[in-house]
């Protein structure tokens, strides 16, 4: 069986390394200082970046942020209240390869349409984050 759907470059290294810069230049105009962490399609870690000045669990919070984006193909912003008590995932099962979190800051990234992969930014505000995630994906368009 032969695909007519066109091949999509996947997100490569390069990618996140551009991802992560953008998204720590958004921070420090800010005067935020952040954790980062950016995922390919598959959920393995492309690029992570954690300032000496950011709290420790900045650092897995980003991760998570990003794997949640990934996983549920949207931003963890748009995702708050289907958590909430009668929203669509208030009884999604937590026993994943790790827990998601449902805080704004991670975002899917897309290529010509398709999911190549997520970011997480974790220790500003979380609207704070996802501006922050958001600018870094636009770099990328």
């Amino acid at each position: 069986m032969t695909s007519t759907t066109a091949a999509v470059a996947p997100l490569t290294i390069q990618d996140a390394e551009v991802l992560v810069s953008a998204a720590h230049r958004a921070a420090e105009a800010a005067g935020v200082t952040v954790s980062v962490t950016v995922l390919d399609a598959g959920g393995h870690l492309l690029a992570f970046r954690r300032d000496d000045r950011a709290v420790l669990i900045s650092g897995e919070t980003s991760t998570r942020k990003a794997y949640t984006a990934l996983q549920l193909d949207s931003a963890t912003r748009e995702l708050v209240d289907a958590v909430q008590p009668g929203g669509l995932f208030h009884t999604l099962p937590t026993a994943l390869d790790r827990p998601l979190l449902f805080i704004a800051g991670g975002v899917p990234v897309r290529r010509d349409g398709r999911l190549i992969g997520a970011i997480g930014v974790g220790g500003g505000a979380p609207e704070q984050d996802h501006d922050f995630a958001v600018a870094a994906v636009e770099t990328l368009v």
